[in-house]
């Protein structure tokens, strides 16, 4: 703990504040420290149980992800305040966990809209890699009823599984493109040139296209 202080960036901190993360310490020399102590399930505990946001995200990097129980991931997910902290608890731990699709069955009918957001990435990580057994019409109607109003962070987990439907899907594209379309979530998102733009209909046809391109060069 004492380190990560030393880390410490004023500036970093500002930047990360503006996206709710209370820390200021770059990642890229966290990922460093990381990689010196390798997998430490004890320490990991013990830096999670500091309630720092450096410390957790430290954590995260040097736990064994199917160490931890299921309702221990329950709780760690409802506890992490900071935005990075559950990113990084979902995609480097949870989806590596055994508990996994009982946690994303369990997560997307939560009614706390983080712990939902979690439950929606885990499922657009299935629609990706293991979609058998999916109802995909059945989420395509969740996300046209309640995407339009959801809370920022549900938003964004909804939206990027409409997407990930349209691109890998193409029974379901059309639906999802009229669906992004007629919902207009995220269409004036900000975007950096050369980035995809996160609103789906336009990030669909992009992924769709760079696809078709590859196929067409193999």
């Amino acid at each position: 703990m004492a380190e990560l202080a030393e880390l410490e960036d004023p500036r970093a901190r500002e930047v990360n504040e503006r996206h709710g993360d209370d820390h200021g310490v770059n990642l890229g020399k966290l990922r460093a420290i990381a990689k010196r102590l390798k997998t430490q399930q004890e320490l990991a505990h013990e830096l999670w149980d500091t309630g720092d946001t450096a410390g957790r995200l430290l954590a995260l990097l040097v736990c064994r992800p199917k160490a931890f129980a299921r309702d221990e991931l329950d709780a760690m997910l409802r506890e992490a305040s900071a935005p990075k902290v559950q990113d990084w608890l979902v995609n480097y731990v949870v989806k590596k966990s055994p508990h996994a699709e009982e946690l994303r069955v369990a997560w997307l009918e939560d009614p706390d809209p983080v712990v939902a957001s979690a439950g929606w990435a885990l499922t657009s990580e299935r629609v990706v890699k293991v979609p058998r057994g999916l109802d995909l019409a059945g989420l395509l109607d969740v996300i046209e009823a309640e995407m339009k109003d959801a809370p920022d962070r549900l938003q964004w987990a909804m939206n990027t599984c409409l997407a990930q439907i349209g691109i890998e899907h193409p029974g379901h594209r059309a639906r999802a493109l009229e669906t992004g379309e007629r919902l207009q979530v995220l269409k004036d998102y900000p975007t950096s040139p050369g980035c995809t733009s996160p609103f789906a209909p336009a990030w669909i046809n992009e992924m769709v296209r760079r696809k078709d391109g590859k196929d067409g060069q193999g």
